[in-house]
């Protein structure tokens, strides 16, 4: 299946809800309005996506947003497995809250959690939204937004031996 073909599908699965095309090499995402999320991720499972491979995180600081997309694919349908496509949101980096898709694809509960803890995005009615990897005073700085100040640490030198 091409990418063509499966934005078509998209595209008929997503119809009476208001999106936008962010397409680039070998992608393609759908950007839906927050309230919209999980009623397009509902009917992209019903087309045949039945598995989320990824969720990405996108930080536009300048533009005081985040772009959370999830990459659905197919176990199930061997057409739609060969391709990937996206659906995914925007939201304020101010309040960084979106709707959980746990109830719709369970393969998004630990990818949730780790954007959780990166970013300090909230996933609203996540079944177990706590830290995953990051110690607690390490998560609270949110290590992965664009703003996050990386410490520098000095490098060591020592003088080549003599003789």
């Amino acid at each position: 299946m091409s990418l063509d073909q499966a934005r078509r599908i998209v595209e008929e699965a997503l119809s009476g809800i208001e999106y936008r095309v962010d397409e680039g090499k070998g992608f393609i995402e759908f950007i839906v309005a927050k309230e919209n999320l999980v009623e397009a991720a509902s009917r992209l499972k019903k087309a045949g996506f039945d598995h989320v491979k990824s969720l990405t995180v996108v930080d536009y600081k300048a533009e005081d947003k985040f772009k959370i997309v999830y990459h659905a694919s197919s176990y199930l349908n061997e057409d739609l497995a060969k391709v990937i496509v996206g659906i995914g949101t925007e939201v304020p980096r101010s309040n960084p809250k979106v709707p959980t898709l746990v109830y719709v694809w369970r393969s998004v509960e630990f990818q949730e959690r780790e954007v959780f803890e990166f970013f300090g995005i909230e996933f609203e009615d996540h079944p177990d939204l706590r830290l995953l990897l990051l110690a607690p005073q390490v998560a609270e700085k949110k290590p992965l937004r664009k703003d996050f100040i990386v410490k520098e640490e000095p490098i060591i030198r020592t003088k080549p031996p003599t003789g």
